[in-house]
């Protein structure tokens, strides 16, 4: 009967930008599993009917993404899912896409530097959900004026860090115009209690009047010094050292001159 059979256990939601995984364990031998998606206000709805992994993509279980849900993971035997027993089954922790998703990596669509601005521009990560027209929603879509961009920015080869957010995709930011700068990017949802800040973009730099004592710094200097010196210091001594060397030959050749 159904109540030999182990209940799920270690039931954790990962969902970033609204796509969302259920995972758990163990790993069945000799049973499957059946996941129900419950909702506060939403009929049930079933995902991964017999199966015998331990994770299941529920993504499409949860668009109302400010609804509350919970997952009932159910043990049960192939013959088994039309008969009036209840199987044993296990109870996940709530989950509300809108305030749990992880807000994933903003994608850096353009960044210049110009003078003394840098303007950098951000594009949306997108969602699984798309409109009637078959296009996928950004999360811009669903959170609308909920999320913001923050900007971390310092100058290259520095550890000073500074950071400003915006409400749109764009950031201008005043710099010093004779500086190369790095920067990366993520976004906030500022009315969430928790998971308030998304994953960090990946770090880009400038490369406005980027010279060869930026990238390789005082060594190089001190190498092209060096030669510089030699070079001066053997421009000057080679010519004094031929101009001895030809004094004394002049002065060997008059001798024999002397003693006639």
């Amino acid at each position: 009967g159904y109540a030999e059979l182990p209940r799920a256990v270690n039931i954790t939601w990962s969902s970033i930008n609204f796509k969302t995984i259920l995972q758990w364990q163990p790993k069945p031998s000799g049973y499957f599993y059946t996941v129900e998606i419950h909702g506060q206000t939403s009929d049930i709805k079933k995902k991964c009917i017999l199966t015998t992994e331990t994770e299941c993509d529920v993504t499409d279980a949860l668009r109302d993404v400010k609804e509350t849900y919970t997952a009932h993971i159910l043990s049960v035997t192939s013959a088994g899912m039309d008969n009036f027993e209840e199987p044993p089954f296990a109870v996940s922790e709530k989950f509300t896409p809108y305030s749990q998703t992880v807000i994933g990596k903003p994608e850096i669509k353009n960044y210049t530097q110009k003078d003394s601005e840098l303007n950098v521009v951000i594009k949306d990560p997108l969602t699984p959900y798309a409109f009637p027209n078959g296009s996928f929603r950004s999360i811009r879509d669903i959170f609308q004026h909920d999320l913001e961009y923050k900007l971390y920015y310092w100058k290259d080869q520095s550890s000073g860090k500074k950071d400003t957010t915006t409400k749109s995709n764009t950031f201008d930011v005043s710099i010093d115009s004779t500086t190369n700068y790095c920067f990366y990017v993520q976004g906030i949802v500022p009315s969430r209690r928790e998971n308030r800040n998304g994953q960090e973009s990946i770090v880009l730099c400038t490369s406005v009047g980027r010279n060869v004592l930026d990238e390789y710094g005082a060594e190089v200097f001190i190498i092209v010094a060096v030669i510089a010196i030699a070079v001066i210091t053997l421009a000057i001594v080679i010519p004094v050292i031929l101009c001895k060397r030809k004094k004394a030959r002049a002065a060997r050749e008059k001798e024999p001159l002397n003693g006639v």
